[in-house]
């Protein structure tokens, strides 16, 4: 059987220098089973602590689903190497409130909303999403720049207090099988080795996954010749807090530079190389304070925290279960940094799939809704390779049409605001919609998948509360708002299902409506109404997830048919 040592973990990183980071040390300690004559059966494992496995195993936790993690390591983020990651969305934000660690990633990471691109020395365009209604109405920000190993740290120390998930740190998988009813894992540790058995299997192993290579999971996949190189580094003198972005930057050869801030007021700075660039000589201490010299001018005093060329390349899995094993986050697919769309939407993988294997575990749904994590995030994976690829083309244009394209757009943005949609340096992360997943109910003028906002209402007694506080009380159930005057006939239906089902209900109401229902808040500026896109005096079923299941306009059998679907009792369309 292949071992995992012939597919082993790499961060991808060439080569690596400067001083590094203080990473937590997490002890080991020795696994109940070490001394088991027997394999112990876990409903859950998950293989692989990084940012995706550990928001699933902090997820399961606080739904009260007892799981195990392994993971090879001691700690989090890549030991005494880089901080990879660093640039979170609103959507993730939202996520790791619910979990109970937003304050901590506030606290410690940089919020941002103005980007500026430049081409050369003239500023092509600039944003402030702050300004833009898909951002503010959240009670997250748009970004919050942090660097990786800190969302870790932090989701660790939200498992530890959450308790029910138990982390095995230096517990490295050799062996896997699978068989129609459970998984056997063998695990080696510095005690010895071990076997244990798992109902479900999750890989969060990352891009070079040895579960996948042992499934012989099929997979697409594209590299290019772009390099880059990252220098994280403190100034004395700080440059704004803003995203910068350079097209073509004199002072680096007119090759794309990035610019960000993230914690501990160190800025990553991304230099794109020239495609036979040696990564040692460019990662040099002396020719990296050169190019930061010529970006910022010959005084510029700087302290370099870390420093680390990449090349990058596109992976995409045909699907994303194999049996009793989930793939998440970049053991799933693998997408250039640009846009920030590799470690979010890990973040989102573990999200959809921790309510519906505890909805499944818990007796409230049925096993077939465990086909909608491949239906709904092999749909955004796919989406986000193709998106990613169109920057890397972008900056790296081949010589022809896409040269001359990406010189057209650049001379045309500097004049015609129209264009600059056109210049592509990363379309930001967002929430993916899922349009063809079978636990979503689609109809005409129907939201139905779409991402619901942390948008902010009034309870009943007049203090403020937010989406997911609603997500909250419902302790994993599904939701259904409904809005506005309802009959009592309708509210009396929605009590019976709300009895009958694993719903809870509210009622939203306006400033003028009378409240007919004990469970109700008020949506004074509609802006609940309007993250739910529900017809006037309607419904909306969202899901633990915050995503919508359905809309409709009566509460009757249109609801009842979508509840089911929710949960996996239903695989038509009517």
């Amino acid at each position: 059987m292949t071992t995992y040592r012939e597919a082993a973990h790499t961060n991808s990183y060439e080569f690596t220098a400067g001083a590094g980071y203080q990473l937590p040390e997490y002890p080991f300690v020795e696994p109940p089973e070490l001394h088991s004559p027997n394999p112990v059966r876990h409903p859950v494992v998950i293989v692989g602590g990084g940012i995706s496995g550990l928001t699933l195993a902090c997820s399961l936790a606080r739904l009260g689903v007892r799981a195990v993690l392994i993971d090879e390591d001691s700690t989090v983020g890549v030991k005494g190497a880089s901080s990879r990651g660093i640039c979170y969305t609103q959507k993730s934000l939202e996520i790791f409130e619910r979990l109970g660690l937003y304050e901590r990633i506030a606290a410690r990471g940089v919020q941002w909303s103005v980007g500026r691109t430049f081409a050369g020395v003239d500023e092509v365009y600039s944003f402030d999403l702050r300004q833009q209604g898909q951002y503010h109405l959240s009670q997250q920000p748009p970004f919050i720049n942090i660097q990786q190993f800190y969302i870790e740290g932090f989701l660790v120390e939200r498992i530890q207090e959450l308790g029910a998930v138990d982390l095995r740190w230096q517990n490295r998988l050799t062996a896997f099988e699978q068989n129609a009813d459970f998984a056997t894992l063998t695990i080696e540790t510095p005690a010895g080795s071990y076997r244990l058995e798992a109902e479900h299997v999750i890989d969060a192993t990352g891009s070079h996954s040895p579960l996948r290579k042992w499934l012989n999971v099929p997979f697409d996949s594209k590299r290019g010749d772009d390099r880059w190189c990252i220098a994280d580094v403190r100034f004395t003198t700080h440059p704004p807090q803003e995203r910068h972005t350079w097209i073509e930057a004199p002072f680096n050869e007119n090759r794309a530079v990035w610019q960000h801030l993230m914690a501990d007021d160190v800025w990553r700075i991304d230099y794109q190389m020239a495609p036979n660039a040696d990564a040692e000589y460019v990662s040099r201490e002396d020719v990296v304070r050169e190019r930061l010299a010529r970006q910022f001018g010959p005084d510029v005093q700087v302290e370099i925290v870390w420093v680390g060329p990449y090349a990058y390349r596109s992976e995409c899995v045909h699907a994303m279960r194999h049996g009793r094993v989930f793939l998440m986050g970049d053991s799933a697919k693998v997408v250039s940094p640009f846009g920030a769309r590799g470690g979010n939407t890990g973040v989102a993988d573990a999200d959809n799939l921790a309510w519906k294997l505890a909805a499944v575990l818990c007796g409230k749904a049925d096993a077939a809704l465990l086909e909608s994590y491949n239906d709904e995030r092999l749909d955004a994976a796919q989406q986000n390779v193709c998106v990613t690829n169109r920057t890397a083309r972008f900056l790296r244009p081949a010589d022809g049409t896409e040269r001359m394209f990406r010189q057209a757009a650049i001379g045309l943005a500097k004049q015609h605001p129209f264009a600059r949609a056109l210049i592509n340096t990363g379309r930001m992360a967002v929430a993916n919609a899922y349009a063809r997943s079978r636990a979503c109910t689609y109809a005409p003028a129907s939201a139905a998948g779409q991402s619901v906002q942390n948008v902010g209402f009034a309870w009943a007694d007049g203090s403020q509360g937010a989406v997911n506080d609603l997500l909250t009380w419902a302790r994993g159930d599904l939701l259904v708002l409904v809005f506005g005057d309802q009959t009592a006939a309708a509210l009396q239906r929605l009590r019976h299902l709300c009895l009958d089902a694993p719903v809870r209900g509210v009622q939203v109401l306006g400033t003028r409506n009378t409240a007919h229902a004990l469970e109700h808040v008020r949506d004074p500026k509609g802006h609940l109404k309007d993250a739910c896109q529900a017809p006037a005096n309607g419904w909306a079923l969202v899901r633990p997830d915050g995503y919508l299941a359905a809309t409709g306009e009566a509460i009757n059998t249109q609801l009842v048919r979508a509840i089911e679907r929710s949960l996996g009792l239903r695989g038509d369309q009517t």
